[in-house]
C-alpha cells in the first residue's frame, strides 16, 4: 500500500510540480537576443484557441521595432480576422543578466522577462477586451528563436489562476 501511495505521489510531483524552466533552454541555440531579433520590420500571425482549443479567432501582426541605448520599442498594428484592429506600443527595457522590463497601454503594472539560449518567458497582466468591457487576465508568454529570421511564441492566458485562452504566433523577420 505504502509503494502504490508513494508511486502515486511520485507521479502527481512530477506532471503536476514541474514546469518548464528557463534554465532549460541555456544551452539552446541560436540565442534569443529579443533586441537584435526585434530590431526592423517583422510580420507575424497566429491564432486564439478557448479554453476547450476551439480556435476563436486569427490575426495579422505588422511589427516595427526600434532601439536605442538599452531601450526597444515595439509599434505592433494587429489586424484581426473579424475586422477588428488595434495598435499597441511595447517600450522595453534591457536589464542586467539577460532580464527585462516593459509596458504598454494595455498592459496593467509592468511586464517582466527573462531570455536563456533560444527562449525568453515574458509575463504580465493584461486589460483584454470583453463584451463590451474590459478584463484582466495573466499572460505567461514562451517564445522560442528558430533561426536568424524565426521565432514562435505560445501563450498561456489565465484568469483566477486558471487557463482560459492559448494564442500561438509566429514571427517572421523581414
Amino acid at each position: 500500500m505504502k509503494a502504490k501511495l508513494s508511486l502515486i505521489l511520485t507521479a502527481c510531483l512530477t506532471l503536476f510540480g514541474c514546469g518548464a524552466q528557463l534554465s532549460d533552454y541555456e544551452e539552446n541555440t541560436p540565442k534569443f537576443e529579443l533586441f537584435d531579433y526585434f530590431l526592423g520590420d517583422v510580420k507575424a500571425w497566429g491564432i486564439v484557441q478557448d479554453y476547450s482549443g476551439k480556435q476563436t479567432r486569427s490575426f495579422e501582426v505588422v511589427i516595427v521595432g526600434t532601439v536605442k541605448d538599452d531601450q526597444l520599442t515595439l509599434v505592433e498594428d494587429f489586424v484581426y480576422s473579424d475586422g477588428d484592429q488595434e495598435q499597441r506600443v511595447w517600450t522595453i527595457d534591457r536589464l542586467a543578466g539577460g532580464t527585462y522590463q516593459g509596458k504598454a497601454q494595455d498592459i496593467i503594472g509592468i511586464a517582466t522577462g527573462a531570455e536563456q539560449g533560444n527562449a525568453m518567458r515574458w509575463q504580465y497582466d493584461f486589460e483584454l477586451p470583453y463584451n463590451g468591457s474590459t478584463i484582466v487576465v495573466s499572460m505567461d508568454d514562451w517564445l522560442y528563436r528558430q533561426d536568424e529570421k524565426h521565432l514562435f511564441n505560445i501563450t498561456k492566458v489565465k484568469k483566477f489562476g486558471v487557463e482560459v485562452a492559448q494564442v500561438t504566433i509566429f514571427f517572421q523577420k523581414q
